[in-house]
């Protein structure tokens, strides 16, 4: 018979760390490529309403950008204090309310999506909650005539602390 002897003196196996780099590097790229930046630089003060209800939007990349508020420091020089409209990143003067810069800014929007996803357009709103709710149906009343027709109002959740109702 044989016996059976344990091996002393050997604990754990190393290991191998050399493709550790690699590894790294590959995941720092492909981060790195599919990251987007944001690409809109928001030229008016928005702070938007609180809301008890609130519910995240699911497909963003159908989602366009409307700001209504009142410009930042730098942009108030040119524009004065009154409230402007944003469209994504392009600064609209408020004469009237320029219908035709809005739809045109809807027919451009919808042109970049797959034919699927154009009646899935979503414009949100992202409204000051200081603003006068005139301009804000004038808004929708160009966007009624561009036919966009799915809108989102964007709001923070409200925070209540624990015991207190308001």
């Amino acid at each position: 018979m044989s016996k059976f002897r344990k091996k002393e003196g050997k604990g754990l196996q190393k290991i191998n760390t050399s493709s550790l780099p690699d590894i790294v590097f590959m995941l720092l790229f492909f981060f790195m490529v599919a990251t987007t930046m944001r690409e809109t630089e928001v030229q008016v003060r928005v702070k938007v309403p609180e809301a008890t209800e609130v519910k995240k939007l699911e497909k963003k990349s159908l989602v366009s950008y409307i700001y209504i508020g009142r410009p930042v420091t730098h942009v108030e020089r040119m524009y004065g204090t009154e409230p402007l409209i944003q469209l994504n990143d392009k600064l609209i003067s408020d004469e009237g309310i320029p219908y035709e810069s809005i739809q045109d800014f809807v027919l451009f929007e919808r042109e970049k999506l797959p034919e699927s996803d154009k009646s899935k357009m979503t414009m949100s709103l992202r409204i000051d909650e200081n603003i006068p709710m005139g301009k804000v149906d004038d808004v929708k009343q160009a966007l009624r005539r561009a036919r966009a027709l799915i809108i989102n109002y964007s709001a923070r959740k409200e925070y209540r602390e624990k015991g207190r109702q308001r």
